[in-house]
């Protein structure tokens, strides 16, 4: 049985890598489009525009975000800014200074400030809809900073009647401020340059991110609008829309600066949202999407990419059981040396996995091959978060109720508590993989060193942050 249980995750797990091996083959060989050197001459007007900033409790980066919407070129008698604020803190009153000199400079903008929090992000931006002047509107979170740009390089595209969205790919203001700031921009390097790119050029169903897009109107009321039932409200919309028939475009050359979480508390609330959010949009679209009339390779992609999180449960069965199976196998109770052969097959998915990263820092960094070096601590920490994600997940199939919890940022007062029982498991679970690195080594099973490695170096590294954090909430 627990041959059977391990040889079931492992499959997944590779199958989930294979997946990314191919994108990161799609991504070598798509090639960027050339630059529109004068992207405005063929507009053939200026089309009325709408930003949104949802904002909830941010000092810390409130000022910053709308100086950069305000600073955005763009006609102002076009241009409608809303800052859809509705914090309960210092950040109104930081809110309403920056909206008022702004106001006086001859911008067009607007505080709009709920109580009640009613659909959390997703019914702040459905409120600030209701008296949104824009054709198109895009959306920025309080951690971002776009580029002044940022519209005069996307309105002209908007003019093919059947594009909905444009998702630009997003950059890092704090990518170098520690180890688990750099794992961060890897993996969101990884997603934006292998995962978008590769279903973009195949004609698949990609998401907007939440932030740092332009939205059609249209688009949005003809999929129904902004739902709250998810924790992914941005997928969820994002699904509807495709499945409604419009079409997406992800550009990868143009960039929206943002800050990354800081504390490994900030990072977990992060990453639950987003785990819990897209197995709920799983949950409520897939029947949808293989119902739909759309190619098959279409509807393979979409359920990859709605279900990727399960690959977390996995990596926990895979953790405790590596090692038993080994012991098994040394006293002579567990499967033979053919089981393990074929159980190495599960290195196509570690494959698939170092391949997308390498392409993707080759893609974006002049000197990309500096970064090697800090990959296994990178897959380490990714590997890390297992707990915790499969817990969101087994929160959005049981369809526990959670609310939107905003990630908090670096330089703000609002620091998020990390639940001990999370910090216990971790710290079990390294001890119990570094006791199965121990045995390996003692009995010299050399060939499985290396998995058994990367598994105690995920909760080590994992633990370490723990202490830290938790000493300096003492």
């Amino acid at each position: 049985m627990i041959a059977l249980l391990y040889a079931g995750v492992m499959i997944i797990l590779a199958l989930f890598g294979i997946n990314l091996l191919w994108m990161s083959l799609v991504a070598v060989r798509h090639k960027e489009p050339e630059p529109d050197s004068s992207p405005l001459n063929s507009l053939n007007h200026w089309p009325s525009v709408t930003i949104q900033i949802p904002l909830y409790n941010e000092i810390a980066v409130a000022k910053r975000v709308i100086d950069a919407c305000a600073s955005i070129i763009y006609p102002h008698h076009r241009l409608q800014i809303q800052v859809l604020d509705d914090s309960t803190d210092e950040t109104i009153s930081i809110t309403q200074d920056a909206v008022s000199k702004w106001k006086a400079r001859g911008v067009n903008i607007v505080c709009i400030h709920r109580t009640d929090r009613k659909g959390f992000k997703a019914g702040a931006l459905a409120y600030g809809l209701e008296s949104a002047s824009g054709e198109l509107i895009a959306i920025f979170d309080a951690d971002f900073v776009p580029p002044n740009d940022f519209l005069l390089s996307l309105v002209h595209r908007m003019e093919d009647p059947n594009l909905g969205m444009i998702q630009v790919r997003w950059s890092h203001l704090n990518a170098k401020a520690s180890l688990l700031t750099q794992i961060q921009a890897w993996s969101l390097d990884m997603h934006f340059v292998i995962e978008h790119v590769a279903r973009h050029a195949t004609g698949c169903f990609i998401n907007f991110n939440g932030t740092a897009g332009l939205w059609k109107r249209k688009c949005i009321d003809d999929a129904g609008g902004w739902h709250a039932d998810t924790l992914a409200e941005d997928l969820d919309l994002s699904y509807r829309a495709q499945l409604k028939g419009w079409k997406f475009e992800y550009i990868n050359e143009i960039e929206a600066p943002a800050e990354l979480p800081e504390t490994l508390s900030a990072l977990r609330v992060q990453q639950t949202r987003w785990t819990k959010g897209t197995a709920e949009t799983a949950r409520k679209l897939l029947r949808t999407l293989w119902r739909a009339t759309l190619p098959l390779k279409t509807k393979l992609q979409g359920t990859i990419h709605l279900t990727s999180h399960f690959v977390y449960p996995c990596l926990v069965v895979a953790t405790l059981l590596h090692p038993l199976l080994l012991f098994k196998q040394a006293t002579g109770s567990g499967p033979g040396h053919v089981y393990f052969g074929l159980m190495g097959f599960g290195l196509f998915g570690l494959l698939g996995f170092f391949l997308a990263q390498m392409i993707a820092q080759h893609k974006l960094y002049p000197r990309w091959w500096n970064h090697i070096r800090t990959f296994p601590i990178f897959l380490a920490g990714s590997m890390g978060l297992a707990i915790c994600n499969t817990q969101a997940l087994w929160g959005a199939l049981r369809k526990f109720s959670t609310p939107f919890e905003r990630t908090p940022k670096a330089k703000g007062k609002y620091h998020v508590k990390t639940s001990r029982l999370i910090v216990v498991l971790e710290a079990l679970m390294a001890i119990y993989s570094l006791v199965g690195l121990s045995y390996l080594l003692w009995e010299g099973i050399w060939g499985a060193v290396g998995f058994q490695l990367l598994f105690t170096m995920s909760y080590l590294f994992i633990t370490r942050y723990n202490i830290i954090e938790l000493r300096s909430q003492a």
